[in-house]
């Protein structure tokens, strides 16, 4: 890892009448558009649900570290991650961010350790440390032998 602090940027390009594009000198052009919800078309990515994919996507990077730390043996995560956008004291923000993990283990005497690594990824998750949402972690465990 490089030294702290890190700095990202992106760029953001937009006509009065089309989507956005959003990009980052490295990245491919994301399209992205307001959602359905706001009187979007709904057919690109919107700045809500990249929200929740950035928090999900934190979460599943920050288990894959710790448990390769770890050596946990498990064959699949899978990451849903829900949120509620409400209007509080006049302004709009997300009021509940919701995940829900389902990993495929190797056999049932990694249980234990799976929701110990799973528990310390959403702890050490910086996307999820970032917002002021409630946060919670629910765990589906497989077990495929």
């Amino acid at each position: 890892m490089e030294n702290l602090p890190h700095h990202y940027s992106v760029v953001v390009n937009a006509k009065p009448d089309n989507h956005l594009q959003v990009s980052a000198d490295h990245l491919p052009t994301l399209d992205v558009d307001a959602p359905s919800q706001f009187g979007g078309p709904g057919d690109k990515w919107s700045p809500e649900e990249l929200l929740l994919a950035a928090a999900a996507n934190c979460f599943v990077l920050s288990f894959r570290t710790v448990a390769s730390i770890a050596k946990l043996e498990w064959q699949a995560i899978r990451c849903t991650t829900d949120g509620v956008l409400d209007k509080v004291e006049r302004a709009m923000q997300f009021t509940e961010i919701v995940t829900k993990v389902a990993l495929t283990l190797d056999s049932e005497a990694s249980r234990q350790k799976a929701e110990t690594l799973l528990a310390k990824a959403e702890k050490i998750c910086i996307v999820s440390n970032s917002l002021t949402a409630q946060k919670r972690l629910e765990i589906e465990l497989i077990v495929k032998q």
